[in-house]
C-alpha cells in the first residue's frame, strides 16, 4: 500500500469522525483544521480517490436534488491505517510564515518597511486569536482535545501579535530585539 501523505491523513480522520462529501470535508477543514492544517478542494479530491482506492474510504453515491455526491466513510482497513499513523511520533513543525520571512528580509530589501511589516503581522496575529475565540465560543460540548487544540491556537496567535509588536517597537528605537526567550512575552527571565 502506497505511503499516505498527510494531507490524506487529515482526510482520513476527518472521514473517521463522520461520512461526508468531499463538499463537507473542505467545510469542515475551513471551519476547524484550517488554522494549522488547511487544505484545497484541489487536494481534497485526488486524495479521496486515492483513499477509495487503497481501500481505506468507501464511497457511496447518493442522488440529491439531480445531482449525484458521493458520502465518503471509513473502512476498517482505513480505521487500522489510521490508528496506526495516530500511534507513531509526529513530525518536526516546520513554521512557514509569509510575514516573518518578510521582515527576515526587510534588512535587505527596504530596512525601514521592517516596523510596518511586524506591525501588520501583529494584526494578522490578533484577527487570528479573535477569530479563535469567535469559534470557541460556540465549541460548548466540543471532544477535549480538539478543544485543547483550540486554546492552543488562542494562546499561540495572542503570543505571535505581542512578539512582532514588540519588534516593530525595538525596530523604531533602532533596537535588537532580545535574544530569543530571554524577556520574549510571556516569558519569564
Amino acid at each position: 500500500m502506497e505511503e499516505l501523505s498527510a494531507t490524506a491523513k487529515a482526510i482520513l480522520g476527518i472521514v473517521a469522525m463522520r461520512p461526508r462529501t468531499g463538499y463537507e470535508i473542505k467545510a469542515f477543514v475551513d471551519s476547524s483544521t484550517r488554522f494549522f492544517w488547511a487544505a484545497s478542494y484541489g487536494q481534497i479530491y485526488p486524495e479521496l480517490k486515492r483513499l477509495a482506492e487503497n481501500g481505506l474510504i468507501e464511497g457511496t453515491d447518493e442522488p440529491t436534488g439531480g445531482r449525484r455526491r458521493t458520502v465518503y466513510k471509513i473502512t476498517a482497513a482505513g480505521k487500522k491505517r489510521l490508528r496506526e499513523w495516530h500511534r507513531e511520533p509526529s513530525a518536526n513543525l516546520e513554521f512557514r510564515d509569509e510575514g516573518m520571512l518578510k521582515l527576515f528580509l526587510a534588512g535587505a530589501i527596504e530596512p525601514a518597511s521592517a516596523p510596518r511589516i511586524a506591525r501588520d503581522r501583529a494584526e494578522q496575529a490578533r484577527g487570528t486569536a479573535a477569530r479563535l475565540r469567535e469559534i470557541e465560543s460556540h465549541a460548548e460540548g466540543k471532544d477535549p482535545s480538539s478543544y485543547a487544540v483550540l486554546t492552543s491556537g488562542i494562546a499561540f496567535h495572542d503570543f505571535m501579535a505581542e512578539l512582532f509588536e514588540k519588534a516593530a517597537r525595538d525596530l523604531e528605537r533602532g533596537e535588537r530585539t532580545r535574544k530569543a526567550g530571554a524577556g520574549a512575552p510571556g516569558r519569564r527571565n
